[in-house]
């Protein structure tokens, strides 16, 4: 039965799998670091201690979500040589190095001053514990530019040449090879929408203690924040993801037309297809609801601007259009929902009701975790939306993967399915009781004593902070 399967389309969704699971974490990672670096920050120039409270409420949630990205990461590496050899043999001289890149200087960097951001509070300086917050925040979006650079390479490569072996390797300089035309579209999107996936799982755990306490200083605090984001930067998000959609037209437009289910050309300018059923076979949108000139004027900003159809482009190089059409749905409708909630958090504090509008807390709860299928939806829509190539327009994915049997394949893939669901399902739910005890109602900040100063031994002192702690 497993013969019979395609050991390709196996690997596809065992990566799919893990790369799924992966980026949940370090897009919130991304968002918490920074968060933290705020508060921290915020705690230091006003001195109060509901910033210092919160920092610690966090810390904690950040410390978890951290190292499931770490250990939900180290088999990405992995995979490359097991199931994708093909790929690492003629793409590492470029990847490889990339990604060594992120490992010397992000994860040093957030390997150094973890430890002091974690456990130092008690221990260090206040200016030298906000510093190291801060290097850990930096840490993360140098992690993030250097693994955005690696995927823009294979979207938009350039600054390589192709060996007698038929391998790619630089042809000079690394900077058109980090710095592609899509690179920067690619890291502003990302980063922002790690800060609103984390922006509105903050909104939801302060609007859930909300309902339960209206007068908590800390929910009321976290839940005032979160929606200044929501309010400020989910328009942003909005125009920067315009941006992106306008480079990829010009870079992989066949990406775009299958988004948008363009398969015939538009010469007078193309509808805005809402809903249907794309089908590549019968190149059409099967019961298709859509708005005349529309199209044209997102992608063009001109109505009647001609557009191309996916059947001007050889067919085998039309990617899924099923799979990005919808996925790229659900990225939208969200970023507008987002903005939706910025917008009626907006109105209830020009009314003085922020913190007593239930229904807007309870819709702050639900919006909670779609931050983070907004994030799995575009990471959909940009990988599916590349193939059939692993680098565009150059190798394809079928000429990519490792000559294993579909047996090999679909058992390693039932592992990572079942260790993934019991390990990190274990951590979700420890996240979920962490963010369920409410902040602390005082404004107590954490003790700054030197422990020369104290009279004690590092032991000792590392002992009555557990102390205190417990």
């Amino acid at each position: 039965m497993l013969d019979q399967l395609d050991p390709v389309i196996l690997a596809r969704a065992q990566f799919a799998f893990t790369i799924s699971f992966h980026f949940i974490f370090p897009a919130f990672s991304i968002g918490t670091a920074s968060y933290l670096m705020v508060l921290e920050g915020l705690w230091l120039k006003t001195g109060q201690g509901v910033y210092a409270n919160l920092y610690r409420y966090w810390l904690k949630i950040f410390a978890v979500a951290f190292g499931m990205g770490v250990v939900s990461g180290l088999v990405m590496s992995y995979q490359f040589g097991t199931n994708w050899s093909v790929f690492s043999n003629k793409a590492g001289s470029i990847v490889g190095p990339l990604m060594a890149y992120e490992v010397l200087t992000a994860f040093f960097l957030e390997a150094g001053f973890l430890g002091v951001m974690l456990f130092g509070m008690s221990k260090v300086g206040k200016k030298l514990h906000l510093f190291a917050t801060c290097m850990v925040a930096l840490g993360t979006l140098i992690s993030a530019t250097w693994i955005i650079a690696v995927n823009s390479w294979m979207q938009t490569p350039a600054g390589f040449a192709i060996n007698a072996k038929g391998q790619f390797v630089p042809a000079g300089s690394w900077l058109p090879i980090i710095f592609t035309a899509s690179f920067p579209f690619r890291l502003v999107h990302t980063v922002i929408a790690a800060y609103l996936t984390t922006a509105f799982v903050v909104g939801a755990v302060g609007a859930w203690h909300l309902l339960r306490d209206r007068a908590n200083p800390g929910a009321r605090k976290m839940f005032s924040m979160a929606m200044w984001m929501a309010a400020i930067v989910a328009p942003i998000q909005i125009l920067a993801g315009d941006a992106h959609g306008l480079n990829t037209l010009e870079h992989q437009p066949a990406k775009v037309l299958a988004m948008e289910g363009d398969y015939q050309p538009s010469p007078n300018g193309a509808p805005l297809v809402l809903f249907g059923f794309p089908s590549n076979d019968e190149a059409r949108v099967r019961y298709e609801i859509s708005i005349p000139h529309i199209g044209s004027l997102i992608l063009k900003h001109d109505p009647y601007a001609p557009l191309p159809g996916l059947t001007d482009y050889p067919r085998d190089q039309w990617p899924p259009a099923p799979i990005i059409f919808w996925s790229f749905r659900i990225m939208v409708a969200i970023g507008f929902a987002m903005l939706g909630i910025g917008l009626w958090s907006l109105a209830a504090r020009l009314r003085g009701r922020l913190y007593d509008w239930s229904w807007l807390h309870r819709a702050a709860i639900v919006m909670g975790p779609v931050g983070f299928v907004a994030v799995i939806a575009g990471w959909v829509t940009t990988e599916v939306g590349r193939q059939p190539f692993t680098v565009y327009g150059l190798l394809r994915t079928a000429d990519s993967h490792s000559p294993l049997a579909a047996p090999a394949v679909a058992a390693s893939l039932i592992a990572f399915v079942v260790v993934y669901f019991f390990a990190f399902g274990a951590g979700t739910y420890y996240l979920l009781r962490l963010m369920a005890k409410a902040p602390e109602r005082g404004e107590t900040e954490p003790a700054h004593v030197p422990q020369r100063a104290a009279g004690i031994t590092p032991a000792l002192g590392v002992a009555a902070s557990s102390s205190a702690k417990g």
